[in-house]
């Protein structure tokens, strides 16, 4: 069995601050750097791309999105498909049909597109876990875990 690590935005956007940030970035890099060996394969879903790149360049921070491009070089990156849009979609309606909405009405609502991108790749040979800072949104739809959690 496969073991698959997705990075939501909050860890991706730690790990690809510069070394001066504050002990937890460095504790995420650390983190990061532990899975491969641990033997996780490590996806970033394009949905967190896009959160982070698009905030680095609203504060025009051209070495963050330097180190973003070269991290997403060396990872696989899961790009958002018709199938994954159309998933979402469902989770998105689902979740508010329960009452448990993850974003506002007229947000876009990346949480549930990443969790549809979790699902495009979890099967019975793969074991996926998203690792994020919000696991309650994400946990709704598929394995979310704070990503000091995920050993």
């Amino acid at each position: 069995m496969s073991r698959i690590v997705l990075l939501d935005s909050g860890p991706l956007g730690m790990v690809t601050t510069p070394k001066a940030a504050s002990p937890i970035y460095q504790e995420c890099k650390l983190w990061f750097n532990s899975l491969k060996p641990k033997g996780y394969t490590v996806m970033l879903p394009e949905i967190a791309d896009y959160e982070v790149r698009r905030e680095l360049l609203r504060v025009n921070k051209l070495a963050g999105i330097q180190r973003l491009d070269e991290l997403k070089a060396g990872l696989i990156y899961l790009p958002i498909t018709t199938p994954i849009v159309l998933k979402a979609a469902e989770l998105w309606a689902q979740a508010r049909r329960d009452g448990k909405p993850t974003a506002d009405p007229q947000a876009l609502d990346g949480d549930v597109i990443l969790a549809a991108q979790a699902m495009s790749v979890a099967d019975e040979e793969n074991e996926v876990i998203v690792a994020t800072t919000n696991v309650r949104h994400l946990s709704q739809f598929v394995d979310a875990r704070e990503w000091r959690l995920i050993e």
